[in-house]
């Protein structure tokens, strides 16, 4: 289970490249509060497509057209399974932004279509989805920006169950000793191509690191801890208060 558990959470936050969080040659630690801060930002904006126009439509239905081996359609089907295998969660979390800085925090899943990710301070934002929308919420400045589920990744991902090989276009797939790679790619009128790489262990299929590359090539990187799937998240995780909008 704990495969699942950090495949699924990888899905969520996505990646393009096959470089660790350690490893990635631009990411330098960010130096001090503001730094990070502002690393979030710009890492939100790659993650969740944020800084593109709320109106634009949602994407078509994706499919997988490249061609598959047997074993490549064998490694996907597992993760599907994985995927769909799922249903809550709580954990930990880090995240490299685009400027190297790096932040941390929780998460909560409770499908379908429902998320939260606290960062820790001096980070005053939180990210929720309700099932029907994503909110950005900035705690210190009282603020919240709120957009369609469907535009961000995230849509496809809180599903009870999914099929990647029919439900996403999958690019790529590699495997060595150590490591299966997952890379699919998501195409957008009026956002461009974004792409989201998994990289899960050749054996236990425990999740190592992701990485999204926005349609701006900005790299987001992110990873997982202490995966628990036993704990039910308070449902008053998930609320959206939706009369800030209504002027």
């Amino acid at each position: 289970m704990a495969g699942s558990q950090g495949l699924l959470v990888g899905i969520l936050l996505g990646a393009a490249a096959l470089t660790s969080v350690a490893a990635a040659p631009a990411a330098k630690p960010a130096t001090n509060a503001q730094s990070g801060v502002s690393g979030l930002a710009a890492g939100l904006k790659s993650l969740f497509h944020l800084d593109k126009q709320p109106e634009a439509p949602a994407a078509p239905a994706a499919t997988t057209t490249v061609a598959l081996n047997p074993t490549q359609r064998t490694q996907i089907d597992k993760v599907s399974t994985y995927l769909s295998s799922v249903q809550q969660l709580v954990g930990n979390f880090v995240q490299v932004g685009p400027d190297g800085s790096r932040v941390k925090g929780e998460f909560y899943i409770q499908k379908p279509g429902k998320i939260r990710f606290e960062y820790d301070p001096p980070s005053p934002v939180e990210i929720i989805a309700d099932g029907q929308s994503v909110v950005v919420r900035d705690r210190k400045l009282a603020t919240q920006d709120l957009y369609p589920l469907s535009q961000t990744p995230l849509r496809f991902l809180l599903t009870e169950r999914i099929d990647l090989a029919k439900d996403t276009n999958i690019v790529g797939v590699r495997a060595d000793d150590v490591f299966v790679t997952i890379i699919i790619e998501e195409r957008q009128a009026l956002i461009g191509t974004s792409r989201l790489m998994m990289m899960v262990g050749a054996k236990d299929f425990q999740l190592k690191q992701w990485t999204i590359t926005d349609p701006q090539g900005y790299d987001t990187t992110v990873a997982v801890s202490n995966l628990d799937t036993s704990k039910r998240p308070d449902p008053n995780l998930f609320k959206i208060d939706y009369t800030r909008y209504a002027q």
